[in-house]
Formats: C-alpha cells, sequence, structure tokens
C-alpha cells in the first residue's frame, strides 16, 4: 500500500496558519481556499504558479498538490524560457493573482475564498508521499538551468528536518517573515513549506526596504524568524532603525561572514543560523557562523568522499546526491565547506575557490557589496589574474587590496577592481552567470 502524509499538520482546524498582511488565516480558511482552488484547476497536468502574493502562491501550490498537478517553478521567467516550457509541456498553464500575464500562454486568475470548502467538517487530504509534486530548477549562477523533480514525501522529511533544527535554535515554533523570493527553494523551504508543514505561521508579505522590513515583523507574533540573504541582512543594519524582537534570522544564497553575522547577533539581539543546500539535494546542513565554521548535517543526513566528490544521502534524499561543493569532512555529519567545484581556480599553481575570496571581500569594513570574478573565462580555471567588482563609497582601491593582503596570498588579489553604484544580484542575493558576463563583456574588456 502506498504510503500516504497528510497536506497540512492535524493539529486543529482553528490554529493560526497565516497572516494576509495583518489578517489571520486559521486551518480551516487555508484549506478553504485549498480545496476551493483545487476544484476549479484547468484538467492540464503542468502549472505555472505565477502569484506575486506569498499566500495565494501558497494556496494555489498546495491546490496543485492537493488536485495532483505538477507546479513548474522555474528560476526566472524570461521569454526564451517560457518558450522552452511551452515545448517540453504542452498542456502547460498559468495560474496567478494578477488580472492576466504578459505571456503566451492559457492563464487562469486565482479568486478570493469563497467559503465553499471552509466547512467545518472538511478532512484535511491524504496525498501519497511518493507523488511528485514540483520542477524546481537552479538558478543559473553558475551555468544553464538545471531541472529537478520533487515529491510530498521528500518535502515533508525536509521541512521537518529543518522546522527540528531551527525550532530548537529560536525556542519553539515560529512565525515565518521572508525577504526572499519564494518561488526558488530557499524560499519555498523555508517561508512557505516551513510554516506551514512544521507547525509555524506564514506571513504573506514579501518586504525588501528595511523599513518594510520593520513594518511586516510587526505585524506577525512572537517568536519571530526572518528569512534573507546576506545582502539583505547587511542592509537592515546599514539603515539603523529598530525592529520588533526577533527570535531567529537564517540566511543562505551566499557565503555569510563571520563579522555580520556577529554584527546582526549584536544589534538585533537574534541567533544567526547559516543554511548549505542546493536545488539539487534541498537543505541539508546548518552552522551558526559565530560559534564555528563546522556545518552540521540535518537528522539521518550524511556525507561521504568518492574520489573528491562530496555525496549526501539518508534523510530526506530518495538517492545519493554529488554536492556541488569542496568539503573536508570532520565526521559523517560534520564538515567544512571549501568552495563550489565550478568556483576553484588556479593562479600561478596556487588554488582557492571564488565563494572563499568572496567571503573574505565581504568582511571588509566599509565594503557593501563585491564580487571577484575572472577576466578572460578559462574552462580549466588556470587563471593568470582575478579582478573584482565593488560597491564601497569611501574606498580606494589601495584600501581594498591592503585589506584583502592580510587574509590572501598576493597571486589573489584582484586586478583591477571595478568601483559599481549596485552589482545586478536577484532576488536571492546571486549575480547570475550571464549577468556576470555581461559586467566582464562592459568593464574589462
Amino acid at each position: 500500500m502506498t504510503a500516504t502524509l497528510p497536506l497540512l499538520p492535524e493539529s486543529g482546524m482553528n490554529r493560526i496558519v497565516a497572516r494576509r498582511g495583518g489578517t489571520p488565516v486559521t486551518t480551516r480558511e487555508f484549506l478553504g481556499d485549498v480545496l476551493s482552488l483545487a476544484e476549479r484547476l484547468p484538467r492540464s497536468r503542468h502549472v505555472l504558479n505565477l502569484c506575486k502574493d506569498r499566500y495565494w502562491f501558497a494556496a494555489t501550490l498546495f491546490a496543485c498538490i492537493a488536485g495532483d498537478r505538477l507546479s513548474v517553478l522555474p528560476s526566472t521567467l524570461t521569454p526564451e524560457i517560457v518558450g522552452d516550457f511551452r515545448q517540453t509541456f504542452p498542456d502547460l498553464v498559468c495560474l496567478g493573482d494578477q488580472a492576466g500575464t504578459d505571456h503566451e500562454l492559457p492563464y487562469v486568475a486565482v479568486q478570493s475564498r469563497d467559503g465553499a470548502s471552509a466547512s467545518a467538517d472538511v478532512a484535511i487530504p491524504q496525498i501519497p508521499a511518493e507523488q511528485t509534486v514540483m520542477l524546481v530548477y537552479t538558478s543559473g549562477s553558475t551555468g544553464d538551468p538545471k531541472e529537478k523533480a520533487k515529491t510530498f514525501g521528500q518535502m515533508h522529511r525536509c521541512i521537518g528536518a529543518e522546522a527540528k533544527r531551527l525550532w530548537e535554535a529560536a525556542g519553539g515554533p515560529c512565525a515565518v517573515l521572508g525577504t526572499v523570493p519564494f518561488q526558488h527553494m530557499y524560499g519555498l523551504e523555508s517561508t512557505i513549506f516551513l510554516p506551514l508543514l512544521g507547525g509555524g505561521l506564514l506571513s504573506s508579505r514579501l518586504p525588501f526596504f528595511p523599513a518594510d522590513v520593520a513594518c511586516a515583523l510587526a505585524e506577525i507574533p512572537e517568536p519571530r524568524l526572518l528569512v534573507t540573504t546576506p545582502f539583505h541582512l547587511r542592509k537592515l543594519l546599514d539603515a539603523e532603525i529598530s525592529y520588533p524582537p526577533i527570535a531567529l534570522i537564517v540566511s543562505a544564497t551566499a557565503p555569510l561572514s563571520m563579522s555580520l553575522a556577529a554584527d546582526a547577533e549584536a544589534r538585533l539581539g537574534a541567533t544567526v543560523l547559516e543554511i548549505y543546500g542546493s536545488t539539487e539535494t534541498g537543505q541539508v546542513a546548518t552552522r551558526r557562523p559565530t560559534r564555528s565554521e563546522m556545518w552540521e548535517a540535518y537528522e539521518g543526513i550524511e556525507l561521504s568522499l568518492d574520489h573528491g566528490a562530496a555525496l549526501a544521502r539518508g534523510g530526506h534524499l530518495l538517492t545519493p546526491e554529488m554536492l556541488g561543493d569542496v568539503i573536508e569532512l570532520d565526521s559523517p555529519t560534520r564538515f567544512r565547506l571549501l568552495g563550489r567545484h565550478s568556483d576553484m581556480v588556479n593562479v600561478a599553481g596556487k588554488r582557492s575557490s571564488l565563494a572563499y575570496l568572496n567571503h573574505v571581500l565581504a568582511g571588509i569594513p566599509g565594503l557593501r557589496d563585491g564580487a571577484f570574478c575572472i577576466p578572460d573565462n578559462h574552462p580549466e580555471r588556470d587563471v593568470t589574474r582575478l579582478a573584482a567588482f565593488i560597491v564601497a563609497p569611501g574606498l580606494r582601491s589601495r584600501d581594498i587590496q591592503s585589506a584583502l593582503l592580510h587574509k590572501l596570498d598576493p597571486v589573489f588579489l584582484p586586478r583591477p577592481i571595478v568601483f559599481l553604484d549596485a552589482l545586478p544580484r536577484d532576488g536571492n542575493g546571486k549575480i547570475s552567470a550571464a549577468a556576470m558576463a555581461d559586467l566582464i563583456a562592459k568593464h574589462l574588456p
């Protein structure tokens, strides 16, 4: 018999599971929206979720799970990618909370709650654990986006491990606010599945500016969890405004410097955890940068090395998954992160990784943003020089070089350094490979 899992935790229909702005939503009301939407889903198997409001995105996603539809969740929606999807999934339809869409695909507007499925005796659907519920795609920060299928059982196990780790650090289940896009893996796991499957509370808000983050935090009850990135976290601290109490901050998508983590813990009074994972694996480990550089794997996850390649297995992983990073194992559940395979560079016979170099760069006082690059890209990563794009008003090239010289071998010092007003980061704080290539072509001909 196929194992099944409840679509939502069976913790009482009157429990508050979300807030739409300042309005609380019970399990019964959310389930009513989900089942009402499920009844109106088109017959198409493949669905492109275009909802811009986190609440309606979540309701549509869970409606697709309840209706055995497959949510296609790309990292971006350029005309080229949408065109490819039309060829790959001829039955693809769009669901969204807007009046319409610019994409030439069948479109169904998500409607507000009609109460049809919110009766007192509504039952929580049971979902086969092996049911594939999503196709997610890598961000493209290291090349072309790649597809990965996810089952409901995988998501349940992953979120169970994440909830256990995060709630322990926060002192209990939290109301969750995210500054990150919820269409991509980190945001999906931590701002949608974590509150809904892990016993927390979902916020519909997607704030960007620090003042908006403060207002959105004030709308949700304590204890509060803030899901963010190093880029956003630095912006929050630079604003020098007051925020409501935060129990826990989690960061991912880019290296988090110890200095930034320490600054955040001191000024916001919150524990800061960094999450390690990928689209392919989902989340597999966390660390507290102010306490240790070692990563601790989630319960059930073990890591091993096979001819230098790192493998993760167990837990929510259906099969062993190769990591895209170079790691140093302390034990099967503890490791040190050395950098991505695609980031490894060899300069004058000495090896390092762009991730590590960017980590050192981020720790320079007065530097708001920065990224190393390889001006003359070479497939073997044997390079003669590195360069860097910097956002640092008030600093000069020699200030950057001097600060780096205390931490890096001189062969890794960037030459030249290009100062910019901002770097082209996406909502996850990443710079895509295409965006970096454009910067190099424009500034380093």
